[in-house]
């Protein structure tokens, strides 16, 4: 019985490696297949102006299919897999790494695919995103995660809420937390600068490894913390374990930054572009110049983030 324990632990630990490699392999492509830095994940270089109303309803469209993806695969997980928790993990990490990938790209041109408030704060302190709109996305994050715990918990015959009974408490589940948080603004912030369009596989990637080498199984992210306490299933957490959670995640995401901050000066420059580059207005536009008779048209090369905005 031992023996055969740790013959499926070692066949699940190089299931993950395999998919983490097959990740950083797509990125590769994705980097190498005519899309180079300044162009968005669309290839174009123009496109409708993404208002803020926009963004917001791409943060909580996209939290929303991230949580029921997290919480429906946990289920379907534990209810195939007996009482067998390590093959439950693995089903509930493939679909989580997987959804993040897909999501990313999906909703990435419109927001940047934040889909977590320690990201979304991490890029405003680098003036990556305006402060004024931070209540938007974090509003659109933790209303978008509390629906998709719903529609999990519907879609497998469950109470739409239900509070937890899964303890995840400790100090090695809080420095987990730290650790899993710290190491994802690590990854954004250091494939972000060089190669953007790697950013959403990288991030797939590390989150899948961070499910395995963390006790806490990498929530990484207050909004999917504070909704998964109102499911009393695999992915469950107890409301009383929260609070502990998101504080060690915001620690973990302000040390990464403020590391990343001192390893790179001029990490603003690229804040506007977390996770990935998203389109703002056409390549043409038309400015007041001073002494001039009214609109002059002037041409830009490339798209302008929501950054540049607030430099015109």
């Amino acid at each position: 019985m031992r023996n055969r324990v740790r013959s499926e632990k070692a066949r699940n630990i190089r299931l993950t490696c395999l998919l983490a490699m097959i990740y950083i392999r797509a990125g590769d492509y994705m980097t190498s297949d005519g899309k180079r830095e300044g162009q968005n994940l669309t290839g174009t270089n123009h496109g409708v102006s993404p208002t803020l109303p926009r963004r917001a309803v791409a943060e909580a469209a996209g939290t929303a299919l991230l949580l029921a993806a997290i919480v429906g695969s946990g289920i379907t997980g534990e209810r195939l897999a007996g009482k067998n928790v390590a093959m439950a993990l693995l089903a509930n990490t493939l679909a989580t790494g997987a959804a993040l990938v897909a999501l990313i790209l999906t909703f990435g041109p419109v927001s940047g695919a934040h889909f977590n408030p320690a990201v979304t704060l991490a890029d405003a302190s680098q003036r990556g995103l305006p402060w004024r709109d931070v209540p938007a996305y974090l509003g659109a994050q933790f209303a978008g995660a509390f629906v998709g715990v719903a529609a999990a918990n519907v879609m497998f015959g469950e109470p739409v809420f239900f509070a937890s009974h899964h303890a995840r408490a400790g100090s090695t589940q809080l420095f987990s937390e730290f650790v899993a948080t710290f190491g994802l603004l690590c990854v954004i912030w250091g494939c972000v600068r060089l190669r953007s369009a790697a950013v959403p596989f990288a991030v797939g990637a590390y989150i899948t490894a961070a499910y395995w080498f963390t006790s806490s199984t990498s929530f990484a992210n207050p909004a999917v913390t504070l909704a998964r306490c109102a499911s009393d299933t695999f992915a469950g957490i107890r409301p009383m374990n929260v609070p502990g959670f998101i504080a060690a995640q915001l620690c973990g995401a302000a040390a990464a930054t403020a590391l990343f901050r001192w390893l790179v000066p001029s990490l603003p420059k690229d804040a506007s572009n977390v996770l990935v580059p998203h389109t703002e207005t056409d390549s043409i536009h038309e400015v007041t110049v001073k002494g001039g008779q009214g609109l002059t048209p002037i041409s830009r090369e490339g798209t302008k983030t929501s950054a540049d905005s607030q430099n015109l």
